[in-house]
């Protein structure tokens, strides 16, 4: 006899939409709920059918992609986590559009709209509101469903992987914009060294452009204006780059002289980069996850994604201090 889910559903005292939630790893079961109709599949010896629970988890829903207005869709960091995202979206069977700054024109249907944090994502949701367009974001916000990477426990990581190698003098290189990944990245390293042997050490940070050049013209300033860390911490691995092009340029041995590391896990952009790397594919996969379930009108979450110090031949103990 086959065993069906609506058995399932009445052993268990739940609806089959309870059921089918369960079978699928849908996050909207209560615990103790999800334990009981688990407990009944196992004394049913029920098995579900991987290749119908694959079909099942499929979508012909249409998501917006709304990117903002100063994104750099250049970048390599966008690149990838862009493809992330259009992967997550082809497995699923879900169609994406890409949205325009101005959403006046649009007339297509929309099932969900996944939005990149912006500086304006405050008039952005209060766009979708009216539109009664429900949404998900890769950033913060506390009135929908979002997910990042933990971007403070990345600034902590940070601090932390330099201190345990000796590190005393810190520079952190920075955007200029007060972004959202940003602010919490310098926060968590700062927070960091502020904790370390009674909060003595504190870091110089600068601010500028996010881009390759931008660390690169940091980097150089800092250094001819006399600025010599022993270990450098980069907001964004573009950034790093740049400054590690700036001590070849000024004949600054690295990590002889000084120790540098990013953030974002974009090791191919310099072999050997040290990083703090965030899991982009994991991000991706939850930024559609959640966008799919405000279709569902689901409770807002917010999810946090661990990252990780990817060691790199950029990251060595730190010079001895000078004698006093």
């Amino acid at each position: 006899m086959k065993i069906t889910i609506g058995e399932i559903a009445r052993q268990a005292g739940v609806s089959t939409g309870t059921v089918s939630r369960v079978i699928n790893g849908k996050p909207t079961v209560a615990t103790d709920t999800r334990a009981t109709v688990l407990a009944v599949m196992k004394k049913l010896g029920y098995e579900p059918d991987p290749v119908a629970r694959e079909l099942s988890r499929r979508t012909k829903h249409t998501l917006g992609i709304w990117v903002g207005a100063g994104e750099n869709r250049l970048s390599p960091y966008f690149n990838v986590i862009w493809r992330a995202l259009l992967r997550e979206m082809q497995v699923r069977a879900t169609q994406f559009v890409e949205l325009p700054v101005d959403l006046t024109p649009v007339r297509r249907k929309l099932d969900a709209v996944l939005m990149f944090h912006c500086a304006d994502i405050d008039q952005r949701l209060a766009t979708l509101w009216r539109r009664g367009v429900p949404g998900a974001l890769i950033g913060h916000h506390p009135n929908i469903s979002c997910v990042a990477p933990d971007d403070m426990g990345g600034g902590r990581l940070a601090a932390e992987r330099l201190l345990a190698l000796g590190h005393w003098d810190l520079l952190h290189l920075t955007v200029a914009d007060e972004h959202q990944w940003a602010v919490d990245r310098a926060a968590g390293f700062t927070a960091a060294l502020a904790e370390h042997r009674g909060g003595s050490l504190a870091p110089t940070i600068l601010r500028g452009g996010g881009s390759v050049l931008g660390g690169y013209r940091l980097m150089r300033d800092a250094w001819l204006q006399g600025h010599r860390p022993t270990g450098i911490f980069c907001a964004t691995d573009e950034m790093a780059v740049g400054a590690l092009g700036a001590l070849a340029d000024l004949g600054v041995a690295v990590p002889e002289q000084v120790s540098v590391l990013g953030f974002d896990g974009l090791v191919d952009l310099y072999p050997g980069l040290a990083s703090v790397a965030q899991d982009i594919p994991s991000i991706a996969h939850e930024a559609v996850n959640l966008a799919l379930n405000a279709i569902e009108r689901d409770a807002i979450r917010h999810v946090i994604v661990p990252v990780q110090v990817l060691e790199g031949a950029t990251l060595g103990p730190a010079r001895a201090r000078p004698a006093r």
